[in-house]
């Protein structure tokens, strides 16, 4: 009795983490913004047109559009976001995870690499072509590389959660105040090698 008592805490425990990490969900069809009369919206309400210019170019050779309820209120509450990106010959979007949601990525023209690693280290990769879709699992390292030297490359990626976050890996492990010594131990690497790391992200 006690362990069927024990276990039924436990789940009822993970069900409310699992709802907490989660978008919350509507009372209605959708969530109208503060001080605006729902009798006057209409389908712009419902559109987003920041896309149109397409990805901005960067420094760092991708170019980058989200649309998050940052930007369009008919998202909030929906649980999604997405963003366009622009991938310049030979570039490369650095291991990073987004905490809060899933990607699903398409190609819309060219070609890209890219690779996520599970809780055991393991790396699944794939080499895209238009048309085709990946899927980043929630939480998992990933990465995505246009190695061709010539062409761009455009996606597009969809995440499920209105802010999926992104955590840039190199830059939050290197770029922050973790002490040397744990991270020498950590990567098992010399003082000297650490602080190459640290200046080349700061």
């Amino acid at each position: 009795m006690a362990k069927s008592l024990a276990l039924l805490t436990t789940f009822a425990l993970l069900s409310l983490t699992t709802v907490r990490a989660s978008d919350p969900d509507l009372v209605s069809d959708f969530s109208v913004p503060d001080g605006v009369d729902p009798a006057k919206l209409d389908g712009v309400f419902f559109t987003y047109t920041g896309l149109r210019g397409g990805a901005p170019a960067s420094t760092n050779g991708i170019g980058y559009k989200s649309v998050t309820i940052k930007d369009f209120p008919a998202l909030n509450g929906m649980g999604i976001s997405m963003e366009l990106l622009k991938f310049a010959p030979g570039a490369v979007n650095v291991p990073h995870t987004h905490p809060r949601g899933a990607e699903v990525l398409f190609v819309v023209d060219g070609s890209l690499t890219v690779g996520t690693v599970d809780g055991n280290g393991k790396l699944y990769k794939n080499m895209l072509q238009k048309g085709d879709v990946f899927v980043f699992p929630k939480g998992l390292p990933h990465y995505q590389a246009n190695f061709d030297k010539t062409n761009k490359a455009v996606t597009v990626s969809a995440y499920g959660s209105s802010i999926a976050d992104y955590v840039d890996l190199p830059k939050n492990l290197f770029g922050s105040s973790i002490p040397d010594e744990v991270l020498t131990k950590a990567f098992k690497m010399s003082a000297g090698t650490i602080q190459q790391l640290r200046t080349a992200q700061n």
